[in-house]
């Protein structure tokens, strides 16, 4: 898709080694070589080192094993040609504790220089990255090595259309007009299959959102040759609906497709700009009754709070393994009890994820770590990553125009008086305290997988929202579906009976 702007050959050298002296701690000078010029002056420098020539270190960022191939980073301002920016001993480090805890060896060294501030990842257009170099490294003796930021990540473009797919990109009025900047929303469309045999015949909605960070770009895998969704999609007893695949990249990260004060208002746009452009466009039904909604993970929450937000928008949700719809079990923090997110009640390090078997894959304050290097400020409420992103969707807007940490990104500190204002994204709380007008508009809507064992702890508030919704008065009349021993992401029904689930709701409602 994206085409290289600078291609500057690998026998280049994009660093200079000095003639260290004995005993010369390792440091990286980093500059920006004379044709390019950064977006913006300001940002985040990374320093990536990966042990393997692919995928290049800048790839790799976000692992959260303690094998991960270690990165450095710190914040730069005024950063232009003709000066340097030094990563050395202070700079913020994963997952060693920095710089002079390397292990000497040789590494794949690369410096990336993130100033894009409409999309998180690190990878997004207008940042600049030097080309990967062998180097041998030895953080006690390797003195200053210099390193040129020689390339620019191209502006971006979308694939081309094809005949059942296409590729959306439109301007948000409303998430404009609060970033004080063009936004942009970003959407895939799956078309039908007999899309072009009625051009009179006009077609349901299905929403999709896809877990932390899916692009809509993912519609091109969804519908590759021999992908399960393609043969669900086109199986002839499949019910024909245009399929809406969401963009999960934004200022913060994902933005999670809701109104929320970091982030702006983005379940608005959805709903007032995107969707009736979409169903303009392709021969939607237009009408709430004929509008759908699921997803899984990030998607999974995505999917319940748009129908929770906007009940009379959508005709039902179909959400699995979703994100926590509880803030009493926040993964495993309740956020308005506990005082510190990384250790529990009991004095131990609290968990962020495990195995099938119950073995601990990492804490929340390793993951943090991961984040904290990430984020501007050494905070993981900028990293753009699955914590920060929920503290943007989640929290209040700070004075100095970022989001607020729920808690203290060292010391784990829980800050009540920010969890109060969480308070109006805990779906379970939302519903409970709006059900007598909420309950009947969504009767009915309301379909929930979540394995018993997930990897993220997100059964424990799924069993909270269902002690609430069980004995809901009107009945809910939904379903909540748990699956003993399986992880994240288990869905107890196949694609193809999802849509026809879908498609008899709709035809249930049509007017």
């Amino acid at each position: 898709m994206k085409k290289t702007l600078l291609l500057i050959p690998l026998l280049l050298l994009s660093y200079i080694p000095s003639h260290p002296e004995q005993n010369d701690p390792l440091r990286f000078e980093v500059s920006i070589a004379q044709q390019l010029s950064p977006d913006r002056p300001n940002g985040r420098l990374f320093l990536l080192l990966g042990k393997r020539q692919y995928p290049e270190p800048r790839m790799t960022i976000g692992n959260t094993d303690l094998q991960a191939d270690p990165f450095f980073a710190r914040d730069v301002s005024d950063f232009t040609q003709g000066k340097i920016a030094a990563i050395d001993d202070k700079a913020a480090s994963f997952p060693i504790e920095n710089l002079s805890r390397l292990q000497a060896g040789e590494y794949y060294v690369q410096a990336l220089l993130d100033t894009n501030t409409d999309l998180k990842s690190i990878n997004s257009p207008g940042n600049l990255y030097s080309a990967p170099q062998k180097i041998t490294l030895d953080p006690a003796r390797s003195g200053a090595i210099k390193i040129e930021l020689t390339q620019k990540i191209p502006l971006e473009e979308l694939p081309a259309d094809t005949e059942n797919i296409k590729y959306i990109k439109i301007k948000s009025e409303l998430l404009s007009k609060f970033h004080n900047r063009p936004i942009y929303l970003r959407a895939g469309v799956i078309l039908p299959r007999d899309y072009e045999a009625d051009p009179q015949r006009r077609f349901p909605l299905r929403v999709h959102i896809g877990g932390y960070g899916s692009r809509f770009l993912n519609v091109r895998a969804m519908m590759a040759q021999g992908a399960g969704f393609r043969r669900a999609w086109e199986d002839k007893t499949a019910p024909s609906m245009i399929l809406l695949h969401l963009d999960g990249d934004g200022p913060y990260g994902d933005s999670y497709q809701i109104n929320s004060e970091n982030n702006g208002p983005y379940g608005d746009a959805i709903t007032q700009e995107l969707i009736p452009y979409i169903e303009k466009q392709f021969r939607g039904i237009g009408d709430s009754w004929a509008r759908v909604v699921d997803g899984g993970s990030t998607g999974g929450w995505v999917s319940l709070a748009l129908q929770v937000f906007y009940p009379d928008f959508f005709n039902g949700a179909w959400s699995y393994c979703p994100d926590g719809v509880d803030f009493r079990a926040f993964q495993l923090i309740n956020i308005y009890q506990d005082r510190n997110a990384y250790i529990n009640r009991h004095g131990f390090e609290r968990p962020s994820a495990r195995d099938l078997n119950g073995d601990v894959r990492f804490t929340i304050r390793h993951e943090c770590r991961m984040e904290n290097a990430l984020g501007e400020g050494d905070s993981w409420a900028m990293s753009g990553e699955q914590w920060g992103a929920w503290n943007a969707a989640y929290g209040p807007r700070g004075e100095d125009g970022r989001p607020r940490p729920l808690w203290n990104p060292v010391t784990g500190e829980i800050d009540h008086t920010i969890s109060e204002q969480w308070k109006k994204y805990d779906l379970r709380l939302i519903l409970q305290e709006n059900w007598k007008t909420l309950g009947p508009r969504l009767r009915g809507k309301i379909n929930i997988w979540i394995g018993e064992a997930d990897d993220y702890f997100l059964n424990n508030a799924v069993h909270m929202l269902d002690a609430f919704l069980s004995k809901a008065n009107p009945p809910f009349e939904g379903r909540i579906v748990y699956g003993p021993g399986k992880g994240h992401c288990w869905l107890g029904i196949s694609e193809l009976e999802m849509m026809k689930e879908m498609s008899a709701r709709i035809e249930k409602s049509r007017r």
